[in-house]
């Protein structure tokens, strides 16, 4: 019992001295994140440079890029917004560089979903996007799945949408359009949600005072078993029935 309790201890201690190692993880993180968002805009990483994109290098790194549009390979997402659910529009832009991004050009209601009712804002000819560069978010949305075939998608996937719009030479990832207005006001960009929680360090005091509420119990239910043993009697319920001199009954159990 005493190497189990000692084990459970030394894994609560564990587990609260690797939230403080995220915590600061965390911390650099969003320090990292803020001096991206902040920095000027630089070109978008080309094919080239692909191969070393890291979403802990890269991620929401302020670039720009410009190019045409395709709008007849336009995906529609389903997001969450502050402006309530709808879509996020995603649309790969021919880089004038020979490559092609997915650009999420912002967020669109469900009565806009048809392009046709928001034709003003679909830009023809070349045009320079500034925004924040994201990764690929593969699989889905929680508990539903991407579902190609039928036109319905809970992420942006980007390996995924550009099978299914049949894009050659596509970046890896996607980049979030800043808040310019597009013409007549839809897709609404700039929606970028940026905040990342920090609770390990309340994470981290739980374990440990777990920890400290494990040994103090054990010391607790130990102590009285060690007087016990210092005075050279066992205090178990059985030595009760063992008379104490020759001339003692024994008590009944």
């Amino acid at each position: 019992m005493g190497l189990l309790v000692l084990a459970v201890f030394i894994l609560l201690v564990a587990l609260g001295t690797w939230q403080l190692q995220r915590r600061v993880w965390k911390l650099n993180l969003i320090h990292a994140v803020a001096t991206r968002l902040h920095g000027p805009a630089t070109p978008a990483p080309g094919p080239a440079g692909w191969p070393t994109v890291t979403a802990e290098r890269d991620a929401y790194r302020k670039v720009q890029v410009s190019g045409v549009f395709d709008h007849s390979k336009e995906t529609l997402v389903l997001a969450l917004t502050e402006l309530g659910a709808g879509d996020w529009v995603l649309t790969p832009l021919k880089t004038d560089r020979g490559f092609t991004v997915l650009v999420n050009r912002g967020f669109v209601s469900d009565d806009r979903r048809d392009a046709r009712t928001r034709s003003a804002g679909q830009p023809q000819g070349p045009t320079t996007i500034t925004g924040l560069m994201r990764m690929s978010e593969p699989g889905g949305g929680f508990l539903r799945r991407n579902n190609p075939l039928g036109r319905r998608w809970y992420s942006r996937d980007v390996a995924a949408i550009g099978r299914a719009q049949s894009l050659s030479a596509l970046a890896p990832y996607f980049i979030d359009a800043d808040a310019r207005p597009n013409p007549g006001g839809w897709p609404v960009g700039g929606l970028t949600v940026v905040t990342f929680p920090n609770s390990h360090l309340v994470y981290a005091l739980t374990w440990y005072g777990m920890a400290a509420l494990l040994a103090g119990a054990s010391v607790t239910l130990a102590w009285p078993r060690r007087r016990a043993w210092t005075r050279g009697k066992d205090p178990t319920p059985n030595d009760r029935t063992k008379p104490d001199s020759p001339d003692e009954p024994p008590l009944a159990p």
